[in-house]
This record gives C-alpha cells, structure tokens and sequence, in this order.
C-alpha cells in the first residue's frame, strides 16, 4: 500500500485548523463595553465600581504599562440563541469570551484579567484561558467587570534585549494593548469534545513509529471522520465525527505502559517579569480558575506551593480563600511545598532555610490542619547539599524539581531516586521526565516522559504538572480533556488524575531502594545568580544576621527581664526575608521593580530589628556609666563570652610600616607585604613559617572580564567569560591612612577605594571595598592565588560544607566552574591552610594552576564581588557599593567558621550601661557545635527554643546548658515538636549531653 500518512496528517491539521476550531463556538455577539482606568496602583472592587467610566470599543487602545482599567462589561444572551421553551440547544453552552489585545508572546507575561460578578471574583482571563461561562447569569444577561492589568511584555520570548519597562519611572505612560473583543459566545459541547478527540489522536499518531499499525488505524479513522463531518455543517455532524473516532479512543493502553500521574499546576514566580504586588493578582485569578475547573470536573485535582500565596488570598481576597479552604478540606486544592515560597536553596543561610519550613508548614497547619510531606521545588537553580536533613527535620519526605532538566553539559542519571545530604539524610526524590512544569497534557510531552524516564525496569510511574503559570490561568478545560482521553489510550502511556501525595506513594511503593545521588544538585546554568544583584544579597546576608541577633536579645530580655518577646514583630521580618528569598528575587534575576521593593523592604526590615535589639540590649544593660560589649556570635571574642557580653577589648589594628616601596602589617601572627600598586606580595604565618601567597602572583588582585553570557543575561556566567581578563594592577594612590593601607584604583566608568587592615590579634587580613560601579556586562573579580596543592576546595553551606573538585577530570568537574559559598571558602594542605571570608557576596571560583616556580600547582580562590547585566534590568548593580573580604592565614576549618561569624556579626557596644556582663542564655562546651538560634517557641509557651549543629564534619560530644532556670529539655523537629531522642544521650534539668554525626542539625526546647 502507498504510504500517504504525510498527506493525511497535513489534511487533518487543516481540518483541525478551519473547521473544527472555528466551530467551537457557534455564534459570537459583542457585548457593551465602558472603561475606568485606576489613577495609580491597583484600587479595590468598592472603589472601581464607583469610578466614572466611558465607553470603549473593540480596535480602542487601553492600559499604560503596569496600569490598571476597568471594565464594564453589559449585553445579553440574543433570543435567537434560545429553543422554544427559552433554553440553551443542548449540548451548548454561552459565555463570556474576551481578547484584550493579546500579544504572541507566553501566557503569563502580558495583560491578565480578572472577572468580577456581584462584588466578587470569578475567574481569570488569560491568552489562552479566557472563556468565562459564569459571567452569564442564570436569565442570559452579562454585567460583569473586568479587572484589565495591563503589565508590559517584558521578555516572553526571551531576546534578552534591554528593556525600559521593568521599572515604572522609564515605562512610559502611553496605552500598550488593543481590544479586540469581548463577546457572549454559544459553545458547542459536541464540537469541542470532538476536537479534543482529534487533537489527541492526532498528536498520538505523529509520536508513533512509522510502521505502527496503531498509527495506520488512526490515520484511517482520523480521515474517516473528516469524511463524516460535513465541513459545512460542523455543528450538525459533529455526533458522527465522534462515532468513528470513539473505536480507536477505546483501544487501551498496553498494560506494560508507563504511567503518569497527572497533578493540576500553575508555577507562579512570587515577582520576577512582574513584581510582588501583581503576582498577588495573578495568584487569585489562577486560582479562581482552578476552582471553576474543580466545579465542572470532579476527577480535577490542583496543587499549589508556597504559603506567602495562600496568605495573600487570605488578606486580599477572603471569600476566594474559604472557597479555597473547602476545597482542601475534599483533597483536591491540595498545597504542597512545606516552604513559604519556593525559594533559591543556595543562598539562603541556614536558619533562614530552616524558617522557610517553620513558617511554610506552619501556616498550613493553623490554617488548613495540613501536614504538607513535599518540598516542591520544580524551578529554582540548583539545590544545597544541606536540603535533605533540613527538609527531614521539618516531617517532609519527598523531594520533587525539574530543574536540573536544564543541565547545560551533564545529564541526570535518574528520574527517581533518593538525594543524600552532607550528613547523611536521604530523601525520596523524583525529577519529571516530562522535562517541564508547564505541560499541556500534549501527546508529544507524554511521549517524552514515557521515552526519558531512567529508571525504567525498576519504576513504572512518573508526575506530570500540567498548566499554564505565572498568570497563564493554570489548567484549562483543554488539558483535563487531554487527561480523560489518555487514561489508556493504546501506543500513549497511562494518564490518571492524582495529587503528589498519591504519586510519592505510588512511586515509593513500587520502588523502595531506588540508587542513591549523594551531594549538591548543581544546576549547570545559571551560575551568575551567585552574584547578580549585589545589595539585595547584601540585604539578605544583612537581615539574616539581624534577626539572629533580635531574637537572641528579644529572649534574653524576656527570660531575664520579662519584657514582652516581640513575637509579631520578629515574624513580619522574617516573613519578608523568606519571601525575598523567593528564587527570581534573592538570584537577581528579576525586574528593576522589584529590586527597588526588596532594598527599600531590607532597610525597613533593619530598622525593625535595630529597634528590637536597641531596646533588648538596653533592657538587658541597665542605665550607668560602663561600656558593655555584647556578641552575638557562636565564638567568644576579645574576651567577650558567645552569646552574651562583657567589657572585653578592643581589636586594634596594627601600624603599617613603611619598607622599601612596600609596607608591612606584622602582628607577630601574620606577617603581610603589600607593595607599592597596593598588592599582597606575601602574607607569612608566623607559627608555621608558611608563605600564603604563589611565588610570582599577587593577592588582593581585582580583575575584570568581559560578560556576555549567550543567553539569560542576569542568570548566566558563561565559561567563556575567561577568555578576557584585564588585571587591575595600576593604583592612583596607595598611601598609609592611620591603621590602614588605603589604595585607590580606577577603571572604564568605575572607581574602587580599598583598605587594608590586620588587628594585632588575627590571623585575618581585612579588606574594606567601596565602590562605585558603572559598568556594562561586566564582571568584576578578587583572587587570591593560594600556595597550596590541593584536589578540593571547601566552600560554607547551610549548617555545614561541602568539597568541591578544583580540578577538571570530568564534564562534572568541568561544568562547575562557578560555585556558591556562604561566609567563607578554604583550601589546604595537611597542616596548612587558608580561608577567605566575606559579608556581602556567595559566588566564587576556585581553580588549580601551575605554579611558577618549583613546580606544582597553585590554588587560585576568586571571589564574584558585582555583575552588570542588561536584561531584565539594564541599570543592574550601578551605583555604589561597600563589602568586605578577609584572608585568613593558617586556618583550620574552625577558624574558618570563626571568621566567618565575625566578618558577619560584629560585636555590639552598649554605652551608658549599668551592668558589666550579660551571661549566655545558653553555653556549649565544644567550639566546632555552633549554636544558630536562640529564641522563644513558636507557640508562644515561653519555652526557650536553641538550633545547634555540628559545623566541622566530624562526630562529635558537647554539653549544652541553659543559663536559666529551665525545668527540663526535649528534642524536637523544626517546627518544636518533640521527636524520639536521638542526639541527646544524657542530662538533667537545663544541661543536656549530645552526641552528634559529621553536620547534625538539632533542635532543643527548654521548659520553664
């Protein structure tokens, strides 16, 4: 037989796309349409009902970019539509269909809409999801409003050109969107229902083989129906149409066929193209959206992360979050995620990613009585080796992304397995093979899952997100049709509707011992999120340790003193620094707009927590005429107990002496050599005799490269960025000013003053940067070229560290050639090594090269200080900017920690003070167990709560005893519920003995 399935595939795609899509709807009406546009930021219901509006017509412009207009929205049902007894035809349906002007680009990234009846929500509207059949009243007629948010296309396809509009000052104020009609439309159940059986059969045969005989007999039965269908007459021969298709829909599927459990999503970024205050608004459309489906199919089951989104519908739209609420209550909105958004894992702090599940959690206990099991992560940029125990510790059990689909160079050996952190948790995890969180159900995107899943044999099921997100509108009708066709659909895998308990469990069932992935998921892409956006990370790594030490103080002074524990106060912080956390904020890779929000809502945050520990410290201090020194840190320091106060000393510098055209910072630990361009020529530790700094090298050397990633400007740093390097060696002026070395450099647009400090009793040599940054993709570097030879480098994470591979023997090695650290990165040798610390930035790279003289090799530590993207934001990081770096010479991975605590958390001077100590609520007995927080219980019980971890990577014994009266001690999880003791071996009353593995996390609460 000749093959002509070419020809017919081409012939049902025409078909498809003249007559059966347009047939759809069988009539279309224009409604009355009349306009309010809100004068500033988005108005309530009340307030635009009340506006003066005036008519508009389809072809009129609306909308300046990030405006707000209203619609009134008037016509009804034309009589002509009704059968005799004033009914609909059967099979028919009338709703509200509107085209706002609607751009070619993604759904999510232009105008949205939300349709308002009566006062209250309805449903969104979207490109591609903008059929609203509730806007018709029962009697036929439309009044509604439309809530048009006209947001400015700021990148969906994804040029990655400059653009004005991410910032509301440079937008413009002229209309950006055409209507082009908003009607009442007659649908035709029929037709659409055989539309759906076309397209789903149609998209099943063009994935199967050639020579399927199940691709023959659907070619033939898809021709046969459009024979059977008069292209004329559409509406009337549909019914036929669906008789000659209804034989091959019912073959089934193989029962060896893989299996997908279809769960109804919408991943909506918290801010990213768009800022906060419009993702509120895209939440609550896509969510009304969702409850629509759920009312017209009973098989439809959502999910949705992140607490921060249910909060907003419970401040914003309350009647819309008890529908809600209900509907969780039956098992089909289901949230997931137990984080209060779906934040970056790599940059948070460790408390910071604990709280991310304390509040996350927290908030669907209290609100919906739920005990969420997943962490649902399918887009953030990488995941921390520390993930799996934190998730553990706060009762989650699975761990689900899809990100690391996105792998650059390397391709993930498995779809399910489980993830072991750097202490030895392990986590049920599942990567969709589906290779998207955005599915459209489409038959190609089922074929792919089935052919990529990498555990076939072992596993025969895998998740399936479908919806459209980020303001898309979520699932649409189209999509649960898809679901109901391919339930088993012979030559397709099984599709059934589910929810990702249902999958975990299914999936764990079935494969109990899956291989085992041990370590960090390293994205291999977008690696500039490390450094993008300089004083949001500087906000972030700020606020962190300001809230560490506002509920330490905030405790103390409400053990101590009984002073009110400012419980609400402390929770709105955190609340926004987990939200800003959110993996397109805290990244960098978002829109001018909502960098102006996070830095104006950081030093709102700050002075917040100033206000709390100023008024603790006082409390705590007394009035009188000492000075009180307090620290905040885990470590004791110039005398001054961790966690507590006393008079101490302070750190003073040494003089730098003049040597020849150098100078010399000599304590008579460190010895530092800083010649006459402002560079390290040597830095000596004393004791051992060992020079830091590579024969033939510098440190302290800034060098700038060329920044021009191929795609994703703000997310990227490409390797290829190394290829040009300008060191930046010439000073106009290195002179000695007091304690320190004061070199000042230009370079294109910018200009960098540094400062060069050793306090006489460190091993620290400090670096103070001002900066004034305005560049253009550009990168700016800090080396450290290091005299040892070593196959790793260890780099801080939460609530421990991880080695990393210097070298490039693999395409794994190889592809991480930028990596993120906290407070601080090292390198050794057995006995020797060197640390560097920083307070403001986590991207580095560190790398082994030859060395000049003698032979071996060199470990060169960078540090990615600022970037100068153009896209989304072309002002990005311009202006000024201060950090600082320390070199710690002959650290052990205790100084290290050490160090970085205190280049982070500085000491506190409280003058006028009465008393001349303030004890720690809390002591331990070995350094290498850091306390990370201390605070009251979440429950308002007035228990002390303390979060320790052993942070050296080794096991270790510790005594732990509070400094006040505590009646007993129990261990709990993160979320302060008590857990069968496991690191607590011993103790009474306030004192407990734990034994603790290699990064352990525990938490403690003490009774009073």
């Amino acid at each position: 037989m000749h093959d002509r399935s070419t020809l017919a595939i081409l012939r049902i795609e025409r078909f498809i796309a003249e007559r059966l899509a347009p047939a759809v709807h069988r009539d279309a009406r224009p409604l009355t349409l009349a306009r309010w546009e809100a004068p500033g930021e988005p108005v309530s219901f009340d307030e635009a009902a009340n506006g003066e509006y005036t008519s508009i017509a389809a072809g009129e412009a609306w909308g300046r970019p990030w405006g707000t207009t209203w619609f009134r929205v008037t016509g009804a049902v034309p009589g002509e539509w009704r059968e005799d007894d004033g009914s609909l035809p059967p099979s028919t349906r009338a709703e509200l269909v509107a085209d706002l002007g609607f751009t070619i680009g993604q759904p999510g990234f232009q105008c949205e809409a939300m349709v308002w009846r009566d006062g209250n929500p309805v449903r969104g509207i979207a490109p591609l999801n903008n059929a609203v059949a509730e806007a018709v009243a029962a009697d036929g007629t439309v009044d509604v409003f439309i809530e048009g948010a006209s947001n400015p296309d700021v990148g969906s396809l994804f040029t990655f050109a400059p653009t004005p509009v991410g910032d509301r000052a440079t937008a413009g104020d002229e209309p950006i969107y055409r209507i082009r009609h908003v009607d009442v439309r007659l649908r035709d159940l029929t037709v659409t229902g055989l539309l759906a059986d076309t397209v789903a059969l149609l998209g099943l045969a063009i994935q199967l083989d050639a020579g399927s005989p199940r691709r023959a007999d659907i070619l033939l039965a898809l021709e046969r129906m459009v024979d059977t269908v008069d292209p004329h007459d559409v509406a009337g021969t549909a019914a036929a149409g669906v008789d000659v298709l209804a034989p091959v829909l019912a073959s089934p599927a193989a029962s060896s066929a893989h299996t997908l459990h279809a769960v109804g999503h919408a991943h909506i970024d918290s801010a990213w193209l768009w800022p906060v205050r419009e993702t509120v608004r895209k939440v609550a459309r896509t969510f009304s959206n969702v409850l629509s489906l759920m009312d017209e199919d009973p098989d439809f089951a959502f999910a949705a992360s992140s607490a921060q989104q249910y909060k907003w519908m419970k401040e914003y739209y309350p009647d819309l979050f008890e529908r809600i609420k209900a509907r969780v209550a039956e098992g089909r909105f289901v949230p997931v995620g137990s984080m209060w958004v779906e934040s970056d894992t790599n940059l948070p702090g460790s408390e910071a990613m604990a709280r991310q599940f304390v509040a996350g959690k927290g908030f669907f206990l209290r609100e919906f009585d739920l005990d969420t099991q997943e962490v649902w992560l399918p887009d953030s940029f990488g995941y921390t080796g520390a993930l799996p125990q934190i998730a553990k510790a706060a009762g989650a059990r699975w761990f689900l992304t899809q990100k690391i689909s996105w792998n650059e160079t390397n391709r993930m050996p498995h779809h399910t397995f489980r993830w072991e952190g750097i202490d030895g948790t392990r986590l049920f995890t599942h990567f969709p093979p589906v290779d998207t969180y955005n599915s459209l159900v489409s038959a190609a995107e089922l074929a792919h899952a089935e052919r990529n899943y990498g555990d076939k044999g072992r596993g025969t099921v895998s998740l399936l997100p479908y919806g459209f997100g980020d303001g898309g509108g979520g699932p649409t009708r189209e999509m649960t049709a898809a679901v109901a066709r391919t339930g088993s659909l012979e030559g397709s895998p099984k599709v059934v509707h589910s929810t990702p308990r249902r999958f975990f469990e299914t999936a764990e069932a079935e494969y109990p011992e899956p291989e085992v992935w041990v370590g960090e998921l390293y994205l291999e892409f977008h690696r500039g999120t490390y450094t993008s956006q300089f004083e949001t990370k500087k906000g972030n790594r700020r606020s962190e340790h300001l809230l560490r030490e506002a509920e330490l103080w905030a405790t103390a002074a409400a053990v101590r003193a009984g002073i009110p524990y400012p419980a609400d106060r402390l929770r709105e912080a955190w609340e926004t620094v987990l939200l800003q956390q959110f993996h397109d904020i805290l990244p960098g890779s978002s829109i001018a707009w909502v960098y102006q929000d996070a830095e104006r809502n950081y030093a709102h945050v700050a002075a917040e927590l100033e206000d709390v520990i100023a008024s603790s410290l006082r409390v705590l201090a007394g009035s009188g005429d000492a000075t009180l020194r307090v620290n905040a840190a885990p470590h004791s320091r110039s005398g001054v107990p961790a966690l507590g106060g006393g008079t101490g000393t302070d750190a003073a510098a040494v003089a730098p002496v003049a040597e020849g055209t150098s100078w010399v910072l000599d304590n008579g630990i460190v010895r530092v050599v800083v010649d006459e361009r402002g560079l390290i020529m040597s830095a000596v530790d004393a004791a051992s005799g060992r020079e830091t700094i590579a024969p033939g090298t510098a440190g302290g050397l800034l060098q700038l490269h060329r920044d021009t990633p191929t795609q994703w400007d703000a997310w990227d740093v490409d390797v290829h960025y190394r290829n040009t390097v300008v060191d930046l060696v010439d000073a106009d002026r290195v002179a000695v000013e007091g304690d320190s070395i004061v070199v000042e450099r230009s370079f294109g647009a910018s200009r960098v003053v540094q400062r060069i400090t050793l306090a006489a009793d460190a091993r620290t040599v400090e670096f103070a940067f001002d900066l004034d940054w305005n560049e253009t993709q550009k990168l700016l570097k800090l080396a450290f070229p290091i005299d040892v030879h070593t196959d790793t480098a260890t780099s801080e994470i939460q609530f421990g560290h991880i080695d990393r591979a210097t070298h490039t023997n693999t395409s794994w090695d190889a592809a991480r050639f930028e990596t993120v650290a906290h407070r601080w990165v090292r390198v050794a040798e057995p006995g020797f090594g060197v640390a560097v610390v920083n307070d403001s930035t986590y991207g580095h790279d560190i790398t082994r090269d030859a060395r000049s003289v003698g032979g071996g090799t060199v470990s060169t530590v960078r540090l990615s200080l600022i970037r100068a993207a153009l896209f989304p934001d072309p002002t990005q990081d311009q202006g000024r900017h201060s950090l600082r770096v320390g070199l710690v010479v002959g650290a052990e991975v205790a100084d290290a920690v050490a160090e970085g605590y205190r280049i982070n958390l500085p000491e506190r001077v409280v003058s006028d003070a009465a008393a001349s100590e303030i004890a720690p609520l809390v002591e331990v007995s070995d350094d290498g167990v850091i306390v990370e927080a201390v605070k009251l219980a979440e429950d308002g019980s007035g228990d002390v709560v303390v979060r320790l971890y052993e942070a050296l990577g080794r096991r270790a014994t510790a005594a732990v005893t509070a400094g006040f009266d505590a009646t007993g001690v129990i261990e709990t999880d993160l979320l302060e519920r008590e857990v069968a003791a496991s690191a607590v071996v011993g103790g009474t009353g306030g004192a407990v003995e734990l034994a603790l593995r290699p990064f352990e996390i525990v938490t403690l609460r003490f009774a009073r």
